[in-house]
């Protein structure tokens, strides 16, 4: 059996920005869930049979204990921001296991339900759906891979390595050196894409990297300006680190067979009707 891993809050927001506005009769925004409905439905129609969903049900976690910068929920439109707890609803009423995160983030729910699975020998393969860079570390030869449903890529361990130049274990360290804003660290300055590839494919841990540059034996620039600012930032780059490695010891199912679908609930009708009933609408600029 196949398991997929979908990214609820991804999916939330892309479906929001790529679909015109649809409100029901009381007037609230519906659209973006409906097209996730749609969406992961479409999903077990071509034959998915096990699946889950994963959502942020706050933005913040206890990274934002951590690094004060981490991010937030702010500037979240108020219309996406209030289809959160719908999209849970949803998904439950058409028979979808949900895992909505509090203190974690949807992204330590994938990495921990990748890992739980993958450990079933019954499992052929976890397939994440999302495009976000993080869960690159997951990836494991081609028995946990990581698909954006967007562009149809699916990556596997060598796809990793292609796209990144380090393997996915060593992701963590390469985004702690890099930063993510999307997140909200900034790395380390002077810390590029190919330096940090460079690098990291040689030593694989901050930790292993060498103080002193000339032992390095890469062909980066700057190499003793970066050794420097390591040696200078190496606290904050473990940070940084911890902020970036995924959880994977959350107990979000005993067994596989917990995850598949077993068809939706009789709430999902009306939930059905209220969208076919909603009205669409151009959604005004910001």
């Amino acid at each position: 059996m196949e398991i997929y891993l979908v990214d609820g809050t991804y999916e939330l927001f892309r479906h929001y920005y790529a679909l015109p506005s649809a409100r029901d009769s009381g007037g609230r925004e519906v659209g973006a869930v409906r097209g996730v409905l749609s969406s992961v439905l479409g999903m077990i129609k071509s034959g998915v049979t096990h699946l889950a969903v994963a959502t942020d049900r706050v933005i913040e976690s206890f990274r934002n204990d951590l690094w004060p910068g981490y991010k937030t929920g702010e500037g979240i439109q108020p219309d996406l921001w209030a289809q959160f707890p719908l999209l849970e609803e949803t998904l439950a009423a058409a028979g979808i296991i949900v895992w909505p995160m509090v203190e974690f983030e949807a992204d330590d729910a994938h990495a921990s339900g990748a890992a739980r699975a993958a450990g079933n020998p019954r499992v052929a393969r976890v397939v994440i759906c999302t495009p976000d860079k993080d869960l690159s570390q997951c990836v494991r030869g081609d028995r946990i891979v990581q698909l954006n449903r967007r562009t149809r890529v699916t990556l596997d361990e060598a796809g990793v390595i292609r796209k990144f130049g380090v393997p996915p274990e060593s992701i963590p360290d390469y985004l702690a050196l890099l930063g993510d804003s999307a997140d909200g660290y900034p790395g380390l300055l002077g810390w590029g894409p190919k330096s940090t590839a460079a690098v990291l494919a040689r030593f694989g841990h901050l930790e292993n990297i060498p103080a002193d540059a000339s032992q390095w034996h890469v062909d980066v620039a700057n190499a003793g300006s970066l050794a420097a600012t390591l040696s200078r930032e190496r606290e904050r780059a473990l940070l940084f680190r911890t902020l970036a490695t995924l959880r994977t010891d959350i107990p979000l199912f005993e067994d596989v067979e917990q995850l598949r679908w077993k068809g939706p609930a009789p709430e999902l009708d009306a939930i059905a009707a209220r969208f076919d009933a909603a009205r669409s609408q151009r959604r005004p600029r910001p």
